[in-house]
């Protein structure tokens, strides 16, 4: 007999080779039928891999991410079923569960394939699926690996296998297919009841721009059929509120060409939103102690050799930049801390100068592959919220309370309510991807964790997610159609202060190291902008948005009473402009609503003569007749009554 350990630390006994199945099976039958993977020992499992020893057990259903990762994962495989049956001959590279849904790369050798094929795709997927094929797991050695793949002609997997080593191969048979696949998959494909094939892109194998590119073909799956057209309504929603859609019309930014890819160009309104939220970061920052610094966009490649990030992202680098002096090269920066550092090391600290609180917008630039840009969620240029706090040991958690605060503050204030924070550890299975000592790593992951629990916040903990020098506490924050996000994050480092030799005196008169907490509450601002462009659909908070108001006179006659107006609200810092076009009111009235401007003033005969404004509210309409000093009291009224109720 084994003992199975419950999440509510109950022990059951179990004949050794039992199931994660047979487990549910015992608790309810209604569990059997929902569940669809086990995590056994911290490693997400097939519900019918045999337990041979005592473990701890946890059960996975729809509603856990857990869940719909193999419900995805197993959809990928019947897709690839599917195409291998209408496409004879075709060759699959990879095919991974993602965030929603899944993907397969295939290589269809010359055959065109486009979103006119896809309905055929989907009947057989859904036939295939009725046929309730059971996901065989089997261990094969690397040399039956290769003979499989061999005769099959896929060298695509033979590549992957390369990779593997002896004993650590698995291969996942499900109705004609077999595919080379760690797992996990669920029992049968019985429960995929609904599917949509979505786009195809297209994908260099091995994401390496000299090798062939495949095409990649996405799709999502659902247990019914009311979720997939759920999830359908969600998707048009968030078309709707593509930044990238939204950015051009609203003209906040636009990418060039000639410029380069994934280099954004930020437009007037774009550039004047960006910089209220600097402000607005600045001023918390300022109140909390920071002194902002201004570092080169660039640096000596030796700085990096130090810091780590040229052994790290040597690869994700732009080409070095070398100069006329012999053996002299240069990097455009990935990263401003070791800028930082140096900052830091240009004086001699004491142990009551701690913490010393150094912030920076800087930019930096990663060479991301062509395929993996998107928008502004994906560049090759970008401006951090960066800041570093070198501190003493004894002040880390208090300094991480303190980000921590910061960034709830900039949550509450732009309205971003529902998020989990992610405490980001490191593999203790790959030691080796992190520089840095157990022991500094150890009191790293502790101060997070107990800073976390201390704030009260929902938090997830996620092995291997941490960065090479140290563990982090990720912000997951859900928008206002639910999808997920990551933004914000605050580190712990006890590397980087040893690679740079930094100190300060202590009070025993004794040279020690500080820590390093690095923190960028937005992230970077161009992801940030991104996602609150989405979240907001365009219709920023009124002390964020662009223009804050429209003046509409309703003829030429009252072009100079309009001009009157702007000139007194922007004597009460309110950001207005006129609409002074030979169009119908009602069609100046339309425009400004798809220009998401909040308010719109109408201006005529009559409110000339008494010297008011008649207002029209963003999706409210009519709100009556004020005058300028009133409606301007409204505006400025409503956007600190907002910032102070926030900061609270």
């Amino acid at each position: 007999m084994i003992n199975i350990t419950l999440p509510d630390n109950s022990v059951r006994q179990f004949a050794e080779g039992t199931t994660s199945l047979d487990v549910a099976k015992s608790i309810s039958e209604g569990l059997a039928r929902n569940v669809l993977a086990s995590k056994v020992n911290g490693e997400v499992w097939d519900l019918n891999r045999p337990i041979n020893a005592d473990a701890s057990l946890k059960l996975f259903t729809w509603n856990d991410d857990e869940g719909k990762a193999t419900f995805w994962h197993s959809s990928a495989h019947l897709m690839a079923e599917a195409i291998e049956l209408l496409y004879p001959g075709v060759k699959f590279g990879i095919g991974p569960n993602i965030e929603n849904g899944f993907y397969y790369d295939i290589d269809f050798e010359g055959k065109s394939i486009s979103s006119d094929d896809f309905k055929a795709i989907e009947d057989k997927i859904i036939e295939l699926a009725q046929r309730k094929s059971t996901f065989n797991r089997k261990e094969v050695s690397k040399n039956e690996a290769v003979d499989y793949f061999t005769k099959k002609a896929d060298p695509y997997k033979l590549d992957l296998i390369k990779d593997l080593e002896d004993g650590t191969i698995s291969f996942y048979e499900s109705g004609n297919f077999v595919d080379l696949c760690r797992g996990p998959h669920l029992p049968d494909t019985s429960n995929i009841k609904a599917v949509k094939l979505l786009n195809t892109a297209g994908a260099y194998w091995r994401g390496d721009e000299k090798n062939k590119q495949l095409t990649r073909i996405y799709g999502i799956t659902f247990p019914k059929q009311k979720e997939l057209a759920e999830y359908l309504v969600l998707l048009e929603e968030a078309k709707k509120r593509d930044h990238r859609k939204l950015g051009k019309e609203l003209e906040l930014f636009a990418f060039s060409q000639k410029v380069g890819m994934g280099l954004p160009l930020w437009l007037p309104k774009g550039a004047d939103l960006r910089a209220r939220l600097e402000t607005f970061l600045k001023n918390v920052q300022k109140k909390a102690g920071y002194l902002q610094v201004i570092t080169p966009h660039i640096g000596n490649k030796e700085l990096y050799v130090t810091s780590g990030h040229y052994e790290k992202y040597g690869k994700d680098s732009f080409q070095p930049i070398r100069t006329p002096q012999e053996g002299e090269e240069f990097f455009l920066k990935p990263m401003n801390c070791p800028h930082h550092c140096e900052i830091y090391n240009t004086k001699p600290h004491s142990y009551k100068d701690l913490p010393v609180r150094l912030a920076e917008f800087g930019t930096v630039y990663r060479y991301e592959q062509s395929g993996e840009l998107h928008g502004l969620t994906r560049v090759r240029g970008f401006t951090q919220d960066d800041a570093h706090i070198f501190c003493r040991p004894d002040q880390v958690k208090e300094e991480f309370i303190k980000v921590i605060d910061i960034v709830l503050y900039i949550f509450k204030t732009l309205d971003f309510n529902d998020f989990t924070a992610q405490i980001s550890l490191r593999d203790p299975n790959n030691k080796e991807k992190y520089i840095g000592s157990d022991e500094n790593w150890e009191k790293a992951e502790s101060a997070i964790i107990e800073a976390s629990a201390e704030k009260g916040l929902k938090t997830v903990v996620e092995l291997g997610e941490a960065a090479f020098y140290g563990p982090k506490l990720d912000f997951m924050v859900k928008d206002a159609i639910g999808r997920k996000w990551q933004l914000g994050t605050i580190q712990v480092d006890y590397n980087l202060p040893e690679r740079f030799e930094l100190e300060y005196t202590g009070s025993d008169n004794q040279k020690h190291r500080p820590v390093m907490i690095h923190r960028a509450p937005f992230g970077s601002m161009e992801r940030f902008v991104a996602v609150l462009i989405e979240h907001c659909g365009g219709k920023f908070p009124l002390w964020l948005t662009p223009d804050q108001v429209i003046i509409l006179p309703i003829s030429e006659k009252y072009e100079n009473y309009a001009k009157k107006v702007l000139n007194l609200l922007n004597n009460y810092e309110i950001r207005a402009l006129i609409d002074d076009r030979s169009e119908k009111t009602g069609k100046k009235i339309r425009d400004a609503e798809l220009k998401k401007i909040p308010f719109m003033l109408i201006v005529g005969e009559k409110e000339e003569a008494e010297n008011t404004v008649s207002v029209r509210k963003q999706s409210e309409g009519d709100l009556g007749t004020f005058t300028i000093e009133a409606f301007a009291n409204i505006i400025n009224e409503e956007i600190n009554t907002l910032l102070q109720l926030n900061n609270k």
